[in-house]
Protein backbone atom coordinates (compact mmCIF):
# COMPACT_ATOMS: atom_id res chain seq x y z
CA UNK A 1 0.00 0.00 0.00
CA UNK A 2 0.97 3.48 -0.86
CA UNK A 3 0.11 6.26 1.38
CA UNK A 4 0.61 10.15 0.66
CA UNK A 5 0.35 12.62 3.29
CA UNK A 6 -1.03 15.88 1.66
CA UNK A 7 -0.96 19.64 2.13
CA UNK A 8 -3.30 21.25 3.34
CA UNK A 9 -4.73 23.82 1.05
CA UNK A 10 -8.19 25.25 3.18
CA UNK A 11 -8.00 28.82 3.98
CA UNK A 12 -7.31 30.67 6.84
CA UNK A 13 -4.09 28.49 6.74
CA UNK A 14 -4.10 25.08 8.96
CA UNK A 15 -0.83 23.92 9.66
CA UNK A 16 -2.20 20.21 11.27
CA UNK A 17 -0.89 17.28 9.70
CA UNK A 18 -1.98 13.74 10.31
CA UNK A 19 1.33 12.03 11.06
CA UNK A 20 4.69 14.08 11.73
CA UNK A 21 7.86 13.14 11.04
CA UNK A 22 8.68 10.93 14.27
CA UNK A 23 5.09 9.34 13.71
CA UNK A 24 5.17 8.52 10.21
CA UNK A 25 9.18 7.15 11.01
CA UNK A 26 7.00 4.72 13.58
CA UNK A 27 4.31 3.54 10.87
CA UNK A 28 7.13 2.77 8.64
CA UNK A 29 9.17 0.54 11.31
CA UNK A 30 5.51 -1.30 12.10
CA UNK A 31 4.86 -1.87 8.57
CA UNK A 32 7.33 -1.85 6.78
CA UNK A 33 5.54 -3.02 3.52
CA UNK A 34 3.80 0.29 3.59
CA UNK A 35 5.06 3.10 1.08
CA UNK A 36 5.13 6.69 2.53
CA UNK A 37 5.29 9.71 0.37
CA UNK A 38 5.13 13.62 1.53
CA UNK A 39 3.40 16.66 -0.68
CA UNK A 40 5.72 19.49 0.09
CA UNK A 41 3.77 22.05 2.12
CA UNK A 42 5.30 25.55 2.87
CA UNK A 43 2.75 26.03 5.63
CA UNK A 44 2.98 22.76 7.45
CA UNK A 45 4.25 23.17 11.51
CA UNK A 46 6.93 20.41 10.71
CA UNK A 47 8.88 21.18 7.58
CA UNK A 48 9.54 19.27 4.51
CA UNK A 49 13.55 18.33 5.50
CA UNK A 50 12.38 16.84 8.68
CA UNK A 51 10.97 14.49 6.26
CA UNK A 52 13.93 14.21 4.29
CA UNK A 53 15.99 14.18 6.83
CA UNK A 54 13.87 10.69 7.88
CA UNK A 55 13.98 9.12 4.71
CA UNK A 56 10.67 9.92 3.28
CA UNK A 57 10.34 11.49 -0.15
CA UNK A 58 8.75 14.43 -0.92
CA UNK A 59 6.75 15.02 -4.47
CA UNK A 60 3.98 16.99 -5.72
CA UNK A 61 3.07 13.61 -7.51
CA UNK A 62 0.78 11.56 -5.59
CA UNK A 63 -1.31 10.28 -8.56
CA UNK A 64 -0.02 6.35 -8.01
CA UNK A 65 -0.42 6.26 -3.80
CA UNK A 66 -3.41 4.63 -2.93
CA UNK A 67 -4.55 5.87 0.40
CA UNK A 68 -4.15 10.19 0.74
CA UNK A 69 -4.24 11.66 4.42
CA UNK A 70 -5.44 14.65 5.10
CA UNK A 71 -7.06 16.86 7.89
CA UNK A 72 -9.36 19.30 7.18
CA UNK A 73 -11.45 19.35 3.59
CA UNK A 74 -9.39 18.87 0.56
CA UNK A 75 -10.53 21.56 -2.51
CA UNK A 76 -12.82 20.15 -5.36
CA UNK A 77 -9.92 21.00 -7.78
CA UNK A 78 -7.03 19.37 -5.76
CA UNK A 79 -9.13 16.04 -5.23
CA UNK A 80 -7.29 13.58 -7.53
CA UNK A 81 -10.25 11.07 -9.22
CA UNK A 82 -10.39 7.37 -8.45
CA UNK A 83 -8.66 7.70 -4.90
CA UNK A 84 -8.99 6.87 -1.53
CA UNK A 85 -8.99 9.81 0.99
CA UNK A 86 -9.21 10.45 4.73
CA UNK A 87 -9.89 13.93 5.84
CA UNK A 88 -12.81 16.11 7.86
CA UNK A 89 -15.62 16.43 5.02
CA UNK A 90 -17.71 18.16 7.66
CA UNK A 91 -20.69 16.87 5.74
CA UNK A 92 -22.46 14.09 8.25
CA UNK A 93 -24.39 16.72 9.50
CA UNK A 94 -25.92 18.18 5.89
CA UNK A 95 -23.30 21.31 6.18
CA UNK A 96 -24.40 23.02 3.21
CA UNK A 97 -20.90 24.75 2.85
CA UNK A 98 -19.71 21.54 1.85
CA UNK A 99 -22.63 20.09 -0.41
CA UNK A 100 -20.28 20.78 -3.47
CA UNK A 101 -17.77 19.27 -2.30
CA UNK A 102 -19.66 15.52 -1.53
CA UNK A 103 -21.38 15.96 -4.64
CA UNK A 104 -17.64 16.37 -6.32
CA UNK A 105 -16.32 13.40 -4.56
CA UNK A 106 -19.07 11.02 -5.87
CA UNK A 107 -18.20 12.31 -9.05
CA UNK A 108 -15.15 11.90 -8.91
CA UNK A 109 -15.37 8.22 -7.81
CA UNK A 110 -13.50 8.92 -4.39
CA UNK A 111 -13.47 6.86 -1.63
CA UNK A 112 -13.83 8.80 1.21
CA UNK A 113 -13.39 8.38 5.16
CA UNK A 114 -14.21 11.01 7.87
CA UNK A 115 -12.10 11.08 10.43
CA UNK A 116 -15.43 12.70 12.62
CA UNK A 117 -16.54 8.90 12.12
CA UNK A 118 -14.17 6.61 12.83
CA UNK A 119 -15.38 4.69 15.80
CA UNK A 120 -15.29 1.03 18.00
CA UNK A 121 -18.47 -1.06 17.59
CA UNK A 122 -20.29 0.97 20.30
CA UNK A 123 -19.81 4.33 17.84
CA UNK A 124 -17.55 6.15 20.16
CA UNK A 125 -14.93 7.99 18.01
CA UNK A 126 -10.97 6.35 18.06
CA UNK A 127 -9.56 10.00 16.86
CA UNK A 128 -9.59 13.32 16.88
CA UNK A 129 -8.49 16.55 18.08
CA UNK A 130 -11.00 17.12 21.20
CA UNK A 131 -8.20 17.09 23.84
CA UNK A 132 -6.53 20.32 21.95
CA UNK A 133 -9.44 22.12 21.62
CA UNK A 134 -10.64 21.91 25.48
CA UNK A 135 -7.03 22.70 26.52
CA UNK A 136 -6.74 25.46 24.36
CA UNK A 137 -9.96 26.71 25.01
CA UNK A 138 -9.62 26.47 28.28
CA UNK A 139 -6.92 28.93 28.19
CA UNK A 140 -8.19 31.29 26.35
CA UNK A 141 -11.44 31.66 28.67
CA UNK A 142 -8.19 32.97 31.36
CA UNK A 143 -6.77 34.81 28.68
CA UNK A 144 -10.09 36.63 28.54
CA UNK A 145 -10.39 37.48 31.80
CA UNK A 146 -6.76 38.10 32.39
CA UNK A 147 -7.55 41.20 29.88
CA UNK A 148 -11.10 42.18 30.72
CA UNK A 149 -10.51 42.38 34.09
CA UNK A 150 -6.52 43.47 34.11
CA UNK A 151 -5.72 40.92 36.18
CA UNK A 152 -2.62 39.34 33.91
CA UNK A 153 -1.77 38.72 30.25
CA UNK A 154 -1.02 35.76 29.05
CA UNK A 155 0.37 35.36 25.57
CA UNK A 156 -2.05 33.71 22.59
CA UNK A 157 -1.14 29.88 22.42
CA UNK A 158 -0.55 30.39 18.65
CA UNK A 159 2.70 32.17 19.68
CA UNK A 160 3.92 29.69 21.65
CA UNK A 161 5.97 26.57 20.36
CA UNK A 162 3.81 23.77 22.50
CA UNK A 163 1.99 22.51 25.01
CA UNK A 164 4.98 22.99 27.43
CA UNK A 165 5.12 26.56 27.36
CA UNK A 166 1.45 26.66 27.77
CA UNK A 167 1.88 25.09 30.93
CA UNK A 168 4.78 27.36 32.15
CA UNK A 169 2.34 30.50 31.19
CA UNK A 170 0.18 29.30 33.29
CA UNK A 171 2.12 28.90 36.45
CA UNK A 172 2.84 32.67 35.93
CA UNK A 173 -0.82 33.82 37.06
CA UNK A 174 -3.14 33.64 39.97
CA UNK A 175 -6.98 33.19 39.77
CA UNK A 176 -9.35 34.98 41.82
CA UNK A 177 -11.86 33.06 43.85
CA UNK A 178 -14.79 32.30 40.86
CA UNK A 179 -16.64 29.24 40.46
CA UNK A 180 -15.85 27.37 37.07
CA UNK A 181 -19.03 25.21 35.80
CA UNK A 182 -17.30 22.48 32.46
CA UNK A 183 -19.68 20.51 31.08
CA UNK A 184 -18.54 17.50 28.67
CA UNK A 185 -16.75 14.20 30.39
CA UNK A 186 -15.49 13.28 26.76
CA UNK A 187 -11.89 14.32 25.32
CA UNK A 188 -13.15 17.82 25.31
CA UNK A 189 -13.78 18.11 28.60
CA UNK A 190 -10.92 16.49 29.92
CA UNK A 191 -8.72 18.63 27.91
CA UNK A 192 -10.14 21.80 29.56
CA UNK A 193 -9.66 19.98 32.74
CA UNK A 194 -6.07 19.72 32.39
CA UNK A 195 -5.82 23.43 32.19
CA UNK A 196 -7.89 23.73 35.80
CA UNK A 197 -5.65 21.28 37.19
CA UNK A 198 -2.45 23.20 36.39
CA UNK A 199 -3.53 26.01 37.37
CA UNK A 200 -4.47 23.87 41.04
CA UNK A 201 -7.59 24.87 40.30
CA UNK A 202 -9.55 22.51 43.47
CA UNK A 203 -12.44 20.54 41.79
CA UNK A 204 -15.45 20.28 44.06
CA UNK A 205 -18.44 17.97 44.36
CA UNK A 206 -21.90 19.50 42.73
CA UNK A 207 -23.39 19.42 46.29
CA UNK A 208 -20.80 21.83 47.22
CA UNK A 209 -20.28 23.96 44.20
CA UNK A 210 -24.01 24.96 44.44
CA UNK A 211 -24.58 25.41 48.02
CA UNK A 212 -21.16 26.48 49.62
CA UNK A 213 -18.55 29.76 48.59
CA UNK A 214 -15.34 29.33 48.86
CA UNK A 215 -12.12 31.91 49.22
CA UNK A 216 -10.07 30.10 46.18
CA UNK A 217 -11.37 29.58 42.62
CA UNK A 218 -12.94 26.24 42.16
CA UNK A 219 -14.60 24.16 39.72
CA UNK A 220 -17.11 21.43 38.93
CA UNK A 221 -17.25 19.05 36.41
CA UNK A 222 -20.77 18.31 34.68
CA UNK A 223 -22.28 15.19 33.31
CA UNK A 224 -25.56 15.48 31.21
CA UNK A 225 -27.51 14.29 34.27
CA UNK A 226 -26.48 17.31 36.28
CA UNK A 227 -27.61 19.93 34.08
CA UNK A 228 -30.57 17.87 32.14
CA UNK A 229 -33.36 16.80 34.06
CA UNK A 230 -36.54 14.28 33.01
CA UNK A 231 -39.72 16.12 32.21
CA UNK A 232 -41.62 13.53 34.14
CA UNK A 233 -39.12 13.83 37.03
CA UNK A 234 -37.86 10.21 36.55
CA UNK A 235 -34.33 9.72 37.65
CA UNK A 236 -32.54 7.14 34.74
CA UNK A 237 -29.26 7.17 33.36
CA UNK A 238 -27.08 8.97 30.70
CA UNK A 239 -28.12 6.64 28.07
CA UNK A 240 -31.86 7.52 28.41
CA UNK A 241 -30.77 11.07 27.72
CA UNK A 242 -28.74 10.18 24.39
CA UNK A 243 -31.56 8.07 23.31
CA UNK A 244 -34.71 10.59 24.29
CA UNK A 245 -33.66 13.93 24.85
CA UNK A 246 -36.54 15.01 23.72
CA UNK A 247 -38.12 14.15 26.96
CA UNK A 248 -35.43 16.14 29.00
CA UNK A 249 -35.28 19.52 29.94
CA UNK A 250 -32.38 21.76 30.87
CA UNK A 251 -31.62 21.77 34.93
CA UNK A 252 -28.65 24.46 34.00
CA UNK A 253 -29.86 27.87 35.51
CA UNK A 254 -28.86 25.95 39.10
CA UNK A 255 -25.92 26.51 37.70
CA UNK A 256 -25.67 29.76 36.07
CA UNK A 257 -27.03 31.10 39.40
CA UNK A 258 -23.65 30.55 40.72
CA UNK A 259 -21.42 30.53 37.81
CA UNK A 260 -18.71 33.16 37.14
CA UNK A 261 -17.39 31.66 34.12
CA UNK A 262 -18.63 28.49 32.15
CA UNK A 263 -16.53 26.19 29.94
CA UNK A 264 -18.78 24.31 27.08
CA UNK A 265 -16.80 21.31 26.05
CA UNK A 266 -20.09 19.19 25.91
CA UNK A 267 -21.68 17.32 22.49
CA UNK A 268 -24.94 18.87 21.64
CA UNK A 269 -26.97 16.33 19.99
CA UNK A 270 -30.16 16.89 18.01
CA UNK A 271 -33.28 17.26 19.83
CA UNK A 272 -31.27 18.03 23.01
CA UNK A 273 -32.25 21.31 25.24
CA UNK A 274 -30.55 24.16 25.04
CA UNK A 275 -28.56 24.80 28.08
CA UNK A 276 -30.21 28.41 28.96
CA UNK A 277 -32.00 30.58 26.09
CA UNK A 278 -31.54 34.08 25.68
CA UNK A 279 -34.77 35.00 27.58
CA UNK A 280 -32.58 33.02 30.68
CA UNK A 281 -29.40 35.05 30.22
CA UNK A 282 -31.51 38.34 30.99
CA UNK A 283 -32.72 37.33 34.49
CA UNK A 284 -31.01 39.30 37.17
CA UNK A 285 -29.89 35.94 38.99
CA UNK A 286 -27.84 34.77 35.98
CA UNK A 287 -24.27 34.90 37.21
CA UNK A 288 -22.56 33.74 34.13
CA UNK A 289 -20.14 36.89 32.74
CA UNK A 290 -17.84 34.89 30.81
CA UNK A 291 -18.37 31.96 28.53
CA UNK A 292 -15.52 29.68 26.48
CA UNK A 293 -17.50 27.87 23.85
CA UNK A 294 -15.27 24.87 22.86
CA UNK A 295 -18.39 23.35 21.49
CA UNK A 296 -19.14 26.66 19.48
CA UNK A 297 -22.79 25.84 18.13
CA UNK A 298 -24.00 29.09 16.96
CA UNK A 299 -27.09 30.08 17.81
CA UNK A 300 -27.92 27.00 19.82
CA UNK A 301 -27.72 25.23 23.07
CA UNK A 302 -25.35 28.60 24.78
CA UNK A 303 -27.62 31.30 24.02
CA UNK A 304 -24.66 33.59 24.03
CA UNK A 305 -22.65 31.71 21.05
CA UNK A 306 -24.32 34.34 18.12
CA UNK A 307 -21.06 33.59 15.98
CA UNK A 308 -18.04 31.89 16.06
CA UNK A 309 -14.68 34.10 16.46
CA UNK A 310 -11.13 33.73 15.25
CA UNK A 311 -8.09 33.15 16.49
CA UNK A 312 -7.07 36.21 15.50
CA UNK A 313 -9.64 38.04 17.06
CA UNK A 314 -11.39 35.54 19.88
CA UNK A 315 -13.19 37.29 21.77
CA UNK A 316 -16.31 39.30 22.07
CA UNK A 317 -19.01 40.61 24.05
CA UNK A 318 -22.65 39.28 24.16
CA UNK A 319 -25.27 41.80 25.92
CA UNK A 320 -27.89 39.89 27.10
CA UNK A 321 -30.49 42.73 27.61
CA UNK A 322 -30.22 43.70 23.37
CA UNK A 323 -28.70 40.14 22.48
CA UNK A 324 -26.79 41.98 20.80
CA UNK A 325 -22.96 41.74 20.07
CA UNK A 326 -20.87 44.76 22.07
CA UNK A 327 -17.01 44.71 23.07
CA UNK A 328 -16.02 41.76 25.21
CA UNK A 329 -15.17 43.92 27.95
CA UNK A 330 -18.52 45.98 27.93
CA UNK A 331 -19.90 46.65 31.29
CA UNK A 332 -22.65 44.02 31.94
CA UNK A 333 -22.15 41.90 28.91
CA UNK A 334 -21.23 38.19 28.68
CA UNK A 335 -17.31 38.08 27.80
CA UNK A 336 -17.23 34.98 24.74
CA UNK A 337 -14.74 33.26 23.39
CA UNK A 338 -16.12 31.16 20.24
CA UNK A 339 -13.08 29.63 18.26
CA UNK A 340 -13.93 27.18 16.17
CA UNK A 341 -10.58 25.52 15.31
CA UNK A 342 -9.20 25.82 18.67
CA UNK A 343 -6.71 22.97 18.01
CA UNK A 344 -5.26 24.97 14.77
CA UNK A 345 -3.63 26.94 17.48
CA UNK A 346 -1.06 23.96 19.19
CA UNK A 347 -0.56 22.48 15.43
CA UNK A 348 2.84 19.97 16.81
CA UNK A 349 1.50 18.94 20.17
CA UNK A 350 -2.44 17.96 18.26
CA UNK A 351 -0.69 16.42 15.11
CA UNK A 352 1.44 14.41 17.18
CA UNK A 353 -1.44 12.96 19.41
CA UNK A 354 -3.40 13.04 16.13
CA UNK A 355 -0.57 10.76 14.81
CA UNK A 356 -1.03 8.42 17.85
CA UNK A 357 -3.96 7.77 17.34
CA UNK A 358 -4.01 7.34 13.86
CA UNK A 359 -1.55 4.53 13.68
CA UNK A 360 -2.79 2.51 16.74
CA UNK A 361 -6.85 2.55 15.48
CA UNK A 362 -6.13 3.07 11.65
CA UNK A 363 -3.40 1.81 9.87
CA UNK A 364 -3.85 -1.66 11.36
CA UNK A 365 -7.41 -2.02 9.81
CA UNK A 366 -5.75 -2.09 6.31
CA UNK A 367 -3.06 -5.04 6.89
CA UNK A 368 -5.95 -7.18 9.40
CA UNK A 369 -8.81 -7.21 6.28
CA UNK A 370 -10.63 -4.30 8.50
CA UNK A 371 -11.38 -7.46 11.71
CA UNK A 372 -12.74 -4.81 13.51
CA UNK A 373 -15.12 -3.24 10.99
CA UNK A 374 -13.25 0.24 11.52
CA UNK A 375 -12.86 1.37 8.13
CA UNK A 376 -16.10 0.33 6.97
CA UNK A 377 -17.57 2.16 9.81
CA UNK A 378 -15.74 5.69 8.41
CA UNK A 379 -15.85 4.68 4.64
CA UNK A 380 -18.86 7.24 3.45
CA UNK A 381 -18.45 6.66 -0.28
CA UNK A 382 -17.65 3.81 -2.44
CA UNK A 383 -18.08 3.12 -6.51
CA UNK A 384 -19.56 6.58 -7.01
CA UNK A 385 -22.55 6.21 -4.56
CA UNK A 386 -23.29 6.75 -0.38
CA UNK A 387 -22.76 3.97 1.19
CA UNK A 388 -25.69 2.53 3.36
CA UNK A 389 -24.51 3.89 6.58
CA UNK A 390 -24.34 7.35 5.36
CA UNK A 391 -27.69 6.77 2.54
CA UNK A 392 -29.57 9.81 5.00
CA UNK A 393 -27.41 11.93 3.25
CA UNK A 394 -29.10 11.17 -0.74
CA UNK A 395 -31.33 14.17 -0.32
CA UNK A 396 -28.73 16.40 0.75
CA UNK A 397 -26.29 15.08 -2.16
CA UNK A 398 -29.59 15.68 -4.82
CA UNK A 399 -30.11 19.26 -3.48
CA UNK A 400 -29.21 21.93 -6.23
Amino acid sequence: MKLGIIKERKTPPDRRVVFSPQKLSLLKKQFPNCELIVEPSDIRIFPDEEYKRLGFEISEDLSDCDVLLGVKEVPIEALIPNKKYFFFSHTIKKQPYNRELLQAILEKNIVLYDHEVITNQKNSRLIGFGRYAGIVGAYNGFRALGLRDKLFQLPKVESLPDYGAVVENLQQIKIPAIKIALTGTGKVGYGAKEILDHLHIKKVSIHDYLTKTFDEPVYAMLGVLDYNKRKDGKQLDKYDFYNYPEIYESDFMRFAKVTDYFIAGHFYGDGAPYLFTREEAKQEEFKINLIADVSCDIDGPVASTIKPSTIADPFYGYDPQTEMEVAFDAKNAITVMAVDNLPCELPKDASEGFGDMFLEHVIPAFFNDDEKGILDRARMTFNGELTSRYSYLKDYVNEI
